[in-house]
């Protein structure tokens, strides 16, 4: 399984990375997990755009989903369409909320690209890869998002804080990719909510560990928290291998 960070900012894009995306490959299988604002452009240096098979929003807000509209134009308008309906699965309100973002098309007109499905509890298959979900903790319908294969399994957190959830859908996960959007010390500074709906570097490094994950790499990095500063903070928390996301990592598993 080949998993490619396309984009890795927080919030929003900053000068080394789009906002959230991430892509899996497995034996010719492609989904992209998330399409977040600026994400477009930089998955296309790594797949045909053509050839996606699937695309899984982990919930609503435009750092995770703005380029799908983007990719409305790509899908419709390419020279060789009409290519076929493209599985779009997310909450439930995925397809209102992508009609009203786009703004100039009509719902007959995104239903003949997106084939929009809503989360559910059950497993489901895109191609070679099986894919769950686990509801998280935001303030919007949002997805911890797992994709496995051949005995080999990445979580994704998408937006949330620290809670048990995650921590059982991870257990011995070879790959996590938690967000990690503050550091200890900001906590102290923002509203009490803001503090319960994203995990600093610190709960996310202590929840892989005590999940057992086999490697963790952290991402939805806002632009104004210092990178070192996040990894050391992780560091006391996980002694597996661990690394900061950088838009272009690929790992394999």
């Amino acid at each position: 399984m080949r998993v490619t960070v396309v984009g890795c900012a927080g919030s929003f894009p900053n000068a080394e990375s789009p906002a959230s995306c991430y892509l899996i490959e497995h034996e010719g299988t492609r989904v992209v997990l998330d399409m977040g604002n600026g994400s477009l452009g930089a998955l296309a240096n790594h797949v045909d755009l053509t050839t996606v098979d699937a695309v899984l929003l982990s919930h609503l807000h435009l750092d995770h989903c703005a380029d799908l509209g983007s990719y409305y134009v790509v899908r419709k308008y390419h020279p060789s369409a009409p290519l076929p309906r493209i599985a779009v699965f997310g909450p439930a309100s995925t397809a209102a909320r992508m009609l009203a973002l786009y703004a100039d098309s009509s719902a007959e007109s995104f239903a003949g690209v997106f084939d929009f499905q809503a989360f559910t509890s059950e497993p489901f298959a895109v191609g070679v890869l099986t894919i769950d979900v686990a509801r998280m903790v935001h303030p919007v319908e949002a997805y911890a998002i797992k994709v496995q294969a051949d005995g080999k399994s990445v979580v994704y957190s998408g937006d949330t804080g620290p809670n048990e959830v995650l921590w059982k859908f991870s257990r011995g996960v070879d790959l996590a990719l938690f967000e990690a959007s503050f550091l200890t010390d900001e906590v102290a500074h923002v509203a009490a909510e803001a503090a319960q709906i994203h995990m600093t570097a610190a709960q996310a490094a202590e929840l892989a560990a005590e999940a057992d994950v086999q490697r963790l790499v952290l991402t939805h990095l806002v632009a104004w928290n210092d990178r070192a500063e996040t990894l050391d903070e992780a560091r006391q928390y996980f002694a597996g291998p661990m690394s900061l996301a950088t838009s272009g990592m690929v790992i394999n598993l």
